[in-house]
This record gives structure tokens, C-alpha cells and sequence, in this order.
């Protein structure tokens, strides 16, 4: 039996691949905003905005942020083999760009009464990432 064989039977993991230059720019301090433009394809940049607008009570502009990260996170998980399904692990850093992107997405569509919006988002979370869904509420 191998190692990392799945005894569920679901599909395994996926792992996005680490691209640490906007991870590296938001810890030093370089504005999501700035992120954002110089790595458009950056889940966690715009998962950032999003919460940065929310803070602020700009429930609009964070749904569309959170959504904007959602979608980049969709299409770099397909391009890692992801179908549709499956466990998207916190625990790999590279993952959590997108998971952040989806809660706040579901954080941002509860506080504009997109209820069945927020319903699905969260289980997607919860099916996504257990942990995720517990670290980020």
C-alpha cells in the first residue's frame, strides 16, 4: 500500500504550487492593492482586499474582491488537476490565498442577504478545507 494512498476513495489533494512573491510583498507590508497589480493571479492578494474593504463596512466592494480571488483560485486549481471536488488543504500555505477568497466571499454575501450564496460558499469551505473553515470562522 503507498503512503499517501486515499483509503476514502475521493480524490487526493490538491496542492497549488507556492508562488511566494505576494506572500512575501503583504508580510512586509506592501498594500494588497499593490499586490493585487503587480499579481493579478494572486488569490491571496485579493482575499486580502476583501477583508481590508469589509473592515471598513465596504460590503460591496468585498464581495467583489472575494469574488475576483475565488475565480483566480478556481482556475489555478484546475490547472493543478483539481475536478470540481475534493480536499483543498490548509495546511499547504499555497491553498490558503483561495480558501481566504472564499470565506470572505461567503462573509461578504451573508452581509448583503445573498443567503443561498453564503450557504454554498460556506459548505464549499467546510468540504474544501475542515480546517480552513475552523481557523478562519
Amino acid at each position: 500500500m503507498a503512503i499517501h494512498e486515499n483509503l476514502l476513495g475521493g480524490p487526493p489533494p490538491t496542492h497549488l504550487p507556492d508562488d511566494p512573491g505576494p506572500r512575501e510583498l503583504l508580510a512586509g507590508g506592501t498594500s494588497p492593492a499593490d499586490v493585487a497589480a503587480k499579481y493579478p493571479t494572486s488569490s491571496l492578494a485579493w482575499a486580502r482586499l476583501a477583508d481590508e474593504a469589509f473592515e471598513r463596512g465596504s460590503v460591496v466592494e468585498s464581495y467583489a474582491y472575494a469574488r475576483t480571488g475565488y475565480h483566480r483560485g478556481l482556475d489555478s486549481l484546475r490547472r493543478s488537476g483539481w475536478k470540481g471536488h475534493g480536499p483543498v488543504p490548509w495546511e499547504h500555505e499555497p491553498n490558503r490565498g483561495f480558501l481566504r477568497a472564499l470565506h470572505a466571499l461567503a462573509r461578504a454575501a451573508q452581509a448583503i442577504g445573498e443567503q443561498e450564496e453564503y450557504e454554498r460558499c460556506s459548505q464549499f469551505l467546510r468540504d474544501s478545507s475542515p480546517a480552513a473553515a475552523e481557523v478562519l470562522g
